[in-house]
């Protein structure tokens, strides 16, 4: 069971809140792709119960329930999980992110190094101009039009998303077959991340391409990267690199994998979670 609250933040800001309970549970913090809303994945609430986790999650500024907050950075997702542990009395947690959610998740464990015990980030970005990455290539041309447009502005980027463009993931076969099956519950959290708007899929992805707030190479904390070599939204060279420049870091590639379906291998992350919680 999930329990959703409003938690009123010292700046006037709401963060609307996820929670499946369990006093005596590890938490996980998860942090949700873009435009998604934050409700915890369901297709992993049974490995969850089995290993003993307990999902807490936000609606990031701007999605479903939470404040809109312009012009955050990715840094700023860890004083918003912050208060959120604090409000739950969560001292030490791991934190989990997908897609978009990969760089807050890698913010947490930069910024909060006494209360995240571990990261888990599967199919994330590296940070806009990383030394010796190039940042676009591999990347589907819906992609790369509506990043190079926030790498613009917000005026460039809010033009292209009024301007009707379709944006086209170009998901593999083993994307779809996962979004047809267990991944389905994407849809519960897709659309209502684009109810109010693209305002903040706009923000997120001007915090993608801006200066992140934090050096990856600052997560200390044991982090797990799982990648999908076939993923054409993040390219897998992403990855790479922060694997390189992360000191804890290790990565799992899957050749066989794109977006999506990278995330068959999620269970096997929760235990690896589980295993360093101690």
């Amino acid at each position: 069971m999930v329990t959703e609250t409003d938690l009123r933040l010292p700046d006037g800001r709401t963060l609307h809140v996820y929670d499946t309970g369990g006093v005596d549970r590890l938490p996980v913090v998860w942090h949700h792709g873009t435009p998604n809303v934050g409700a915890p994945p369901a297709p992993l609430f049974a490995a969850a119960d089995r290993l003993g986790l307990r999902w807490v999650s936000h609606d990031r500024p701007g999605y479903g329930g939470s404040t809109p907050a312009p012009g955050r950075d990715v840094a700023s997702a860890a004083s918003d999980v912050a208060a959120v542990a604090d409000a739950l009395g969560l001292d030490r947690f791991a934190v989990m992110g997908h897609s978009g959610g990969g760089p807050h998740a890698l913010a947490c464990g930069a910024l909060l190094p006494e209360r995240v015990v571990a990261v888990v980030v599967g199919a994330g970005l590296a940070p806009y101009g990383a030394a010796g990455l190039d940042w676009f290539a591999g990347m589907v041309p819906s992609g790369v039009a509506s990043l190079r447009a926030a790498a613009a502005g917000r005026a460039a980027k809010e033009a292209h998303e009024t301007s009707g463009v379709e944006y086209d993931p170009e998901f593999t076969d083993v994307d779809l077959a996962a979004l047809h099956a267990d991944w389905s519950w994407f849809d519960s959290v897709v659309g209502p991340g684009t109810e109010r708007g693209p305002g903040p899929l706009i923000d997120d992805d001007l915090a993608y391409v801006r200066p992140w707030g934090f050096d990856p190479a600052d997560v200390a904390v044991p982090v797990l990267l799982l990648h999908g070599e076939r993923d054409g939204i993040a390219p897998v060279a992403h990855a790479e690199w922060l694997a390189a420049r992360c000191p804890s870091a290790e990565l799992r590639c899957f050749s066989g994998d794109g977006h999506i379906s990278v995330l068959r291998h999620a269970e096997a992350a929760l235990e690896w979670l589980s295993r360093r919680s101690g």
